[in-house]
């Protein structure tokens, strides 16, 4: 096989195949095996007729149609990695020989991926939240901590946001109370929102021994008023501890208000730490897509696009959640979430492309031996031995594509050594604080007791 490669217009390559006589006549020898299997020649069994009498019967064209059918994507995909072009949509064939004709010569025109110029990649500056604990950040948790310990008493005072009211409270339609809406004694926090907003409203200011009567919108659209009636015995108001040793040893394991501090900062750390070097990850990649100026095209966006919705509602699917459930349920509706994900998509493309950018012109690589550790890792998560896995990404050409990707990851990582990181005052963030080797021997016992520090589903969804 011969083939060129030129560039034509627009983001584009056109591939010039040509397989010489010897080689298309085995195309065709195939061709006619697999005629044979379906062609009925009496005396025969399927698929063992001889070629000649196929070839009398259907025609060598016939044939030849066949064997360009099936010779032509293959041939292509040989070029393409002769050539190592990277392609990002499906080709256009264009035959140039005929099935007349002993040989077979084509051209391909494809879409490949550009190259963009991210200038300014070197001067970047990334804001991200301080890694370091604040006093601030200590209090809360006190403070949560004597939330948690707080008891309510009864006090001789309107009721006012925060407090606890014992009450009796009925709600109905039409002289009729409503299922879930009567209760005696229960007590209620004020300014929860936990009944309708009307309820937080009319027990402000109210005080023990006060009947409350009042409408309030149905918590549903289109529901008719609810009738609500009300008694407040009494007021009471949560009286915190004081925040010192005492509650300290009565609260922890520790002695003292400052050992307790100190093991908040120590706890709190790593998770600061690992939360800081997610963001910087995270926000250099979309500081530098932020420097692609040029057209990205459409087709690496789709199928960006794509991959995001398929694993997105694959996990959600995991959970029994349909997608159609999920986008119902969606706030700002499906219209809304789809254009999230383009837009986190076409940031992610930026930067994949910007990232290509800085590893040619860096001359940034990784080792055969790299990339065989990544096929071992790989193959441990598949459950698949790696002589296997390694065949398999050699057969779909996606070994090229493991190892670009990892070259990209080298290339953000050696971007992060260089960027400018500042906190959220524009003061210099010390690397050598994120740098902090205790942070990574946390990450498995504090990433799942931290959750909710990451909580929405991909990045652009």
């Amino acid at each position: 096989m011969k083939s060129t490669v030129e560039p034509v217009e627009g983001n584009k390559v056109k591939l010039s195949i040509e397989v010489d006589s010897k080689a298309f006549e085995q195309e065709v020898d195939a061709a006619f095996k697999r005629i044979a299997r379906e062609v009925r020649i009496p005396g025969f069994r399927p698929g063992k007729a001889p070629r000649k009498l196929i070839e009398a019967r259907i025609g060598l064209e016939a044939a030849r149609g066949d064997a360009i059918e099936h010779a032509v994507p293959r041939f292509y995909s040989d070029a393409i990695r002769e050539h190592d072009v990277d392609v990002i949509a499906a080709p256009e064939y264009d035959l140039t020989s005929t099935v007349e004709d002993e040989h077979l010569a084509f051209d391909a025109v494809v879409e490949v991926r550009p190259t963009v110029n991210p200038a300014g990649y070197e001067s970047l500056r990334v804001t991200i939240d301080s890694p370091e604990v604040t006093e601030d950040e200590i209090e809360q948790q006190l403070e949560r901590l004597r939330e948690a310990y707080g008891q309510l008493e009864a006090v001789e005072r309107a009721a006012e946001a925060g407090d606890h009211v014992l009450i009796d409270i009925v709600g109905a339609r039409d002289g009729e109370p409503l299922e879930g809406l009567e209760a005696d004694g229960y007590l209620y926090e004020v300014g929860s929102g936990a009944v309708v907003p009307e309820l937080d409203e009319q027990l402000t200011g109210s005080s023990a021994g006060d009947d409350l009567e009042f409408t309030a919108d149905h918590p549903l659209e289109g529901e008719d008023p609810i009738e609500f009636e009300v008694t407040v015995h009494e007021v009471r108001e949560k009286v915190l501890p004081d925040l010192d040793d005492d509650f300290a040893a009565e609260a922890t394991e520790f002695e003292t208000l400052e050992e307790l501090q100190e093991d908040l900062r120590a706890r709190m750390t790593p998770v600061k730490i690992n939360q800081a070097r997610a963001q910087v990850r995270g926000l250099t990649a979309d500081a530098l897509a932020e420097l692609v100026d040029e057209e990205i095209p459409e087709s690496l966006i789709d199928s960006e696009v794509r991959n995001r919705l398929d694993d997105f509602f694959r996990r959600l699917q995991a959970q029994g959640i349909t997608p159609d459930q999920y986008l119902a349920a969606v706030e700002g509706g499906a219209e809304e979430f789809l254009g999230g994900v383009r837009e986190g998509a076409t940031n992610a493309v930026k930067a994949n492309l910007a990232l290509r950018a800085i590893v040619a012109e860096k001359d940034i690589d990784v080792t055969d031996e790299e990339v065989e550790e990544q096929l071992e890792i790989i193959a441990t998560q598949s459950g698949e031995k790696v002589n296997r896995v390694r065949k398999e990404f050699e057969r779909t050409g996606q070994l090229s594509a493991l190892r670009s990707e990892m070259r990209n990851q080298r290339g953000l990582d050696w971007l992060i050594e260089r960027v400018e990181l500042v906190d959220e005052d524009g003061k210099p963030v010390d690397r050598a604080f994120l740098d902090t080797e205790d942070a990574a021997s946390e990450d498995s016992a504090d990433e799942g007791s931290d959750e909710s520090a990451d909580g929405s589903p991909e990045d652009a969804e």
